[in-house]
């Protein structure tokens, strides 16, 4: 990278911005993590949604019969 300081320019952190950007083909707007993130939650909460209604049965029902009140 260059030394702006050798050209008797300041440091420019906007432009360093810019190039690094611009060097890095695989950044985006959102990176990929974070949509993974996202979208990881969102299954959670749909699957969570559906299904445990069905888990707190299965569970309510394993308790039931090692405790014998049932």
């Amino acid at each position: 990278m260059r030394d702006d300081r050798q050209l008797g320019h300041e440091p420019d952190p906007a432009h360093d911005h810019e190039l690094h950007h611009e060097l890095d083909p695989e950044r985006g707007d959102v990176p990929g993590w974070v949509l993974v993130t996202l979208m990881t939650a969102g299954l959670v909460v749909a699957l969570w949604a559906v299904a445990g209604p069905l888990l707190e049965d299965a569970f309510r029902q394993a308790i039931s019969s090692v405790t014998g009140q049932g």
